[in-house]
């Protein structure tokens, strides 16, 4: 790619051409925003013309990049929003993140990310987004962004990953035990006792050896991010997610092996067993090799450890203390929760979309779920996703 400098908004940026392989739309435009809380920033635009359009931001989740929201930016703009979709820390081309396995987690804290898509909205000369919408992880700081700073976001949308809010503060903790702030941990040894062996992938995804087992995967880089959005979108029959009764390991084993994997397999030997043949590769229109070859150029350039950092530091008791803080707080700013129908994704966490839905965001819509979509909601089915955003963010004005 090559690039060019320009300024905007009184600060330097860069154009970057000829990001996306050809394959994004010509009124898409691919810039780095310099010095954002550490970072250079990338990020994709549409609708920049006019600098009165309202802001909304996209946020991606893993493994996926800036680009996972290509279908739906342009329409998006043509509704008269200025759109705009970083590369998150730890991701593709956005700079200046620690992508090592390393011991110091902070910069991954809940509340930094936050500040890293804050500051990007500040540099843009916004005071104000109409909508900041996430996708899986990006769900998340989409979610903490509406409730730490409601002054800013005036909405929120999130997709596949349930958002259930603050963790309580633990007055009552009498000793010095680590707190997680999440359950994987506890229910390894569970799932390690089952007649079939199993591990939760996020206890996976923690490990020194995860980015290593899929660099080195056999079947490469190529195969395995094929693999993986394949058996986690509805081109793969056999998701037909249903609500789980409760957190106990004969319950999560119910989940498919990319959620509950085999105690003794590694992610990519997981999915490779259920690669897409020739046909499927050929008929899968919502990812199509030359977009597939977006997502192999730039995870092979940068690794996979940057986001396997945000499981990690997820997990972290520092990451919960940070966030002890918002203890009692919800998200009062009006807010839309989509899905894909055949997305294990809302049941991974038994119970948490209804905490969602009736305990943390006080202004939420219906539930969304979108027919023939799976985890990958926005790019399987963007039209149908577009009809929801639209009719959502016509309420807002």
């Amino acid at each position: 790619m090559t690039i060019t400098n320009f300024e905007k908004e009184g600060r330097m940026t860069k154009q970057v051409k000829n990001y996306g392989n050809s394959t994004l739309p010509p009124q898409i435009r691919s810039s780095i925003a310099h010095s954002v809380n550490g970072l250079d920033i990338h990020y994709l635009e549409a609708g920049f013309e006019n600098k009165n359009n309202p802001l909304i931001v996209l946020l991606h989740g893993f493994p996926e990049l800036c680009f996972s929201w290509r279908k739906i930016m342009v329409p998006l703009s043509e509704f008269g929003y200025h759109v705009v979709a970083p590369d998150q820390r730890g991701f593709g081309a956005t700079a200046g993140s620690d992508r090592s396995y390393t011991s110091d987690l902070s910069s991954y804290y809940q509340i930094n990310l936050v500040r890293d898509i804050l500051g990007l909205v500040s540099l843009l000369g916004y005071t104000k987004v109409k909508s900041v919408i996430g996708h899986d992880s990006g769900a998340g700081v989409a979610g903490w962004s509406s409730l730490i700073r409601p002054d800013i976001y005036e909405s929120v949308v999130m997709m596949s990953a349930p958002f259930t809010g603050p963790p309580s503060v633990p007055f009552n903790v009498t000793n010095n035990s680590e707190v997680t702030g999440s359950d994987e941990l506890d229910i390894a040894g569970e799932l390690a006792l089952l007649e079939r062996p199993r591990k939760h992938y996020q206890h996976y995804y923690r490990t020194p050896e995860a980015n290593s087992d899929i660099m080195g995967s056999k079947d490469g880089v190529s195969n395995f991010i094929r693999a993986y959005y394949h058996h986690k979108s509805a081109d793969w029959k056999e998701n037909q997610p249903f609500r789980l009764s409760s957190w106990t390991a004969r319950d999560l084993a119910q989940m498919p092996t990319y959620y509950i994997m085999d105690l003794d397999e590694t992610m990519p030997e997981a999915v490779a067993k259920h690669m897409p043949n020739a046909q499927e590769i050929e008929s899968c229109k919502w990812l199509t090799e030359s977009e597939l070859e977006v997502y192999v150029s730039e995870y092979s350039r940068t690794g996979f450890q940057g986001g396997l950092n945000w499981y990690r530091s997820s997990g972290s008791k520092g990451n919960r203390q940070t966030l002890e803080l918002f203890s009692g707080m919800k998200i009062n700013a009006p807010s839309m929760f989509v899905s894909g129908r055949q997305d294990w994704g809302i049941y991974q966490r038994p119970g948490a979309i209804d905490k969602m839905k009736d305990s943390i965001c006080t202004n939420i819509d219906e539930i969304q779920l979108v027919d023939n979509a799976g985890h990958w909601v926005q790019q399987e089915q963007p039209e149908n996703v577009l009809n929801l955003l639209a009719a959502f963010l016509s309420k807002l004005d």
